[in-house]
């Protein structure tokens, strides 16, 4: 059966993952349509991908009551889109806002999650009709939020090997470092804050500004992705480089000798391609970063652990192609069970 599955971008780390996911899908015979919210460069990225989404929303606020109300008027134009593009199946990555508009308009919902500390994954796993999760996520949590029995779908690995091991073409760390303008001498830290004003984390992260100062006392060359204009600021006070362009992660984290990350999907992904990955997360730990912690691929930098720097060893590389491989599997199971 030839499907019209419907794919919403609520925020950047999407794009890579349903880049990758979309071309098994259309390879199946199936037609992809994408939404995308304007909010932290996914519509950008959604068109360095070639992907041709529709904007539906914009940036969130920061203060959680105005957030709901976003979210609210977001599933509100997602219903209007819905019923114009009439799809079979709405897959996201715990886009919420879909998930309202896919349930008012009766379209069969598979989300998938890797945060178990997300309150709004108690809204997310009971209207989702598939919840597609790590082999890691805790078993205590999808009871907590409502998955029922038979809806849940586990992979293995991390989402995030999905694309970095998919069929692409190669960047090469002499191009990545030359794209940033540095030196193959220089030791260079890729540096990116915490989402502060998410749901799941409210605080700014004083762990990462702590590791920013000292990267750049011990002579690294550090430059900041920033989340916003403020944090742009703050961190170019610091001394930190930002960048006045988008900066394709994907080619700073080969760049770099290490990464200090203050979120989830950038530390994932500078661990599995083997830079020196240090994590400042300063809410509840995710069971994914765990597991790269207990496999010795992340470093715990949220305690009396110090920044140690060194060049990279470019060999270091750890995703897998079969992990990526059975999320895809996972991903189209879940949308054959229901139709």
């Amino acid at each position: 059966m030839k499907l019209r599955i419907w794919i919403d971008l609520a925020n950047s780390p999407h794009v890579r993952l349903f880049a990758a996911v979309a071309p098994y899908l259309t390879a199946d015979g199936h037609t992809v349509g994408f939404t995308a919210r304007d909010h932290a460069q996914t519509v950008a990225l959604a068109e360095a991908f070639g992907l041709e989404a529709t904007v539906v929303g914009g940036a969130s606020p920061s203060n959680r009551g105005k957030k709901v109300a976003q979210i609210v008027r977001r599933a509100d134009a997602l219903t209007e889109w819905a019923r114009r593009w009439r799809p079979d199946v709405a897959l996201s990555h715990g886009s919420y806002a879909q998930l309202v508009a896919a349930f008012r308009t009766r379209v069969p919902r598979v989300t998938m999650m890797d945060y178990e500390h997300q309150p709004a994954n108690h809204v997310s796993f009971r209207l989702a009709d598939r919840v597609i999760v790590p082999q890691c996520f805790p078993e205590r949590a999808l009871r907590r939020y409502g998955a029922r029995n038979g809806r849940v779908l586990r992979y293995p690995g991390f989402k995030e090997e999905v694309y970095l091991t998919a069929d692409a073409p190669a960047v090469s760390r002499g191009d990545a470092i030359a794209s940033l303008g540095a030196s193959r001498d220089e030791l260079l830290v890729l540096a990116r804050p915490s989402p502060e004003g998410a749901l799941y984390l409210r605080e700014r992260n004083e762990r990462f500004d702590s590791a920013v100062r000292d990267a750049i006392a011990q002579g690294a060359r550090v430059v900041v992705l920033p989340r916003d204009a403020g944090q742009a600021a703050r961190y170019a006070a610091q001394g930190a480089e930002v960048s006045a362009r988008p900066v394709d992660a994907y080619a700073a984290i080969q760049a770099a000798d290490a990464v200090v990350g203050g979120g989830g999907t950038m530390s994932r992904e500078a661990a599995l391609l083997g830079a020196l990955t240090y994590t400042t997360f300063s809410g509840p730990l995710a069971a994914v970063d765990s597991e790269l912690i207990r496999l010795g691929w992340l470093n715990d930098l949220r305690g009396a652990e110090k920044l140690v720097l060194r060049k990279r060893d470019p060999t270091a590389v750890r995703a897998r192609r079969a992990n990526g491989l059975a999320l895809v599997t996972t991903v189209e199971r879940a949308i054959a069970q229901l139709v």
